[in-house]
């Protein structure tokens, strides 16, 4: 038996397991019937793990069977079934909200991810995701706040039940329209089901702005380690051609990794890391190809091999420090940014050229105008422009 459940971001098309559930499957259907689920909000996601509904105040505290139109508030809850035993191993395993004293009432949850197991026996599995997985990845998607309640809201518009093969209960009756929606589904501080992520004003939401804060700590970081010398540079990445591979055998050299490793491709260095002072080999160590690709392939078919009696264990290399090509990396800075670092020397004022004042140095500047200065024809020109010269405007006095 299936149920069609429309949501603001898809369908999603449920199987159930009416003949190991029956009372859970009643439950479920005759609420669908009923429009109990229209305009009920995902008020709880958890990316990889549950998107939990079915609580009509959207807190998680709300809901109820549908006996209790039929047999009144003692009935707002029903004991969960638990036989024959069902687990969590469907991504998409449709589940009662156990309320702790092993009742149901009205809340579900739909699992986003497979072999939830420790969910197993303590809440009431009765159907599983037939269509609409692609629903259910927008739905782990969902970019939630610290609650796990989506930022957008998500909600089911309308339930459609494709089959029904119980009887309805004495008493119930089932509206003739879907319900409207109230003033607390319309005035939401939420963004709403039809509302873009980003604002008229063009301001991003909370999540966008928390991503771009953490963005930019990330680059403060970064300029802090290159100021202490740990990066080049704040924009260095790790080679993604470097295989970085330990728990090797001591015994293992360069030239059995360059062997082993070399039929993935061609290898421009293999290095053994070894204690300076010993010389011994400390177990890891680097290999280097020529392409990304080949460290690629060497990566998903190397770990766990046995080399030397050793099982050893690649991963790509996380190091900066085995960037031989940093220097050409700093070349690339922009021409603006080093242009800024160097100091230009200013043109010096007068008659003198600054290639001239450029080529002479002060001692060789010194001496040139001391030599001018004690020349003859120097002191008897200056003599003849001084007009302040004691020996013109007083004559000479000779000695007899």
């Amino acid at each position: 038996m299936a149920v069609l459940v429309e949501t603001t971001v898809g369908d999603l098309v449920f199987d159930l397991y009416i003949k190991e559930r029956p009372r859970a499957c009643t439950n479920f259907l005759k609420l669908c019937k009923s429009k109990y689920y229209n305009f009920a909000l995902f008020f709880s996601i958890e990316a990889n793990f549950v998107a939990q509904s079915g609580d009509p105040l959207g807190t998680g505290r709300g809901g109820e069977s549908i006996f209790r139109r039929v047999y009144g508030d003692q009935a707002r809850y029903f004991e969960m079934e638990t036989l024959p035993p069902m687990r969590h191993t469907k991504r998409g395993t449709l589940s009662f909200v156990n309320n702790g004293d092993n009742m149901v009432g009205s809340q579900f949850f739909v699992t986003l991810a497979e072999n939830i197991t420790f969910l197993d026996e303590k809440h009431c599995v009765f159907g599983e995701l037939a269509e609409g997985f692609e629903t259910l990845d927008i739905l782990n998607n969902a970019i939630c706040d610290k609650n796990n309640r989506p930022y957008q809201e998500i909600r089911i518009m309308h339930t459609v039940v494709l089959e029904d093969p119980f009887p309805d209960p004495k008493g119930l009756t089932y509206p003739s329209r879907s319900p409207s929606p109230d003033d607390s589904m319309i005035n939401t501080k939420r963004i709403g089901v039809d509302e873009p992520l980003v604002d008229d004003e063009g301001n991003l939401p909370a999540e966008a702005v928390e991503e771009e804060i953490a963005a930019r700590e990330a680059r403060t970081k970064a300029h802090v380690l290159e100021m202490v010398g740990d990066l080049h540079f704040a924009e260095e990445k790790p080679a993604d051609n470097v295989l970085f591979i330990c728990r090797l055998n001591a015994v293992t050299t360069e030239d059995d990794l360059a062997i082993i490793f070399g039929r993935f491709g061609e290898i421009l260095s293999c290095e053994v890391i070894r204690d300076k002072v010993t010389g011994c080999s400390l177990q890891y160590a680097f290999v280097e190809f020529a392409t990304r690709e080949s460290c690629e392939q060497a990566y998903f078919k190397m770990d766990n091999v046995l080399i030397d009696d050793r099982r050893i264990h690649v991963d790509f290399g996380q190091s900066v420090c085995r960037n031989k090509d940093w220097r050409k990396q700093l070349a690339q800075l922009s021409a603006r940014q080093r242009s800024d670092k160097r100091s230009k020397p200013r043109e010096r004022r007068g008659s003198r050229s600054a290639e001239r004042h450029r080529q002479k140095t002060y001692p060789e500047r010194k001496s040139a105008n001391r030599r001018r200065s004690r020349s003859r024809e120097y002191k008897r020109s200056k003599h003849r422009r001084s007009p302040s010269s004691p020996r013109r405007r007083h004559g000479h006095h000779r000695r007899h």
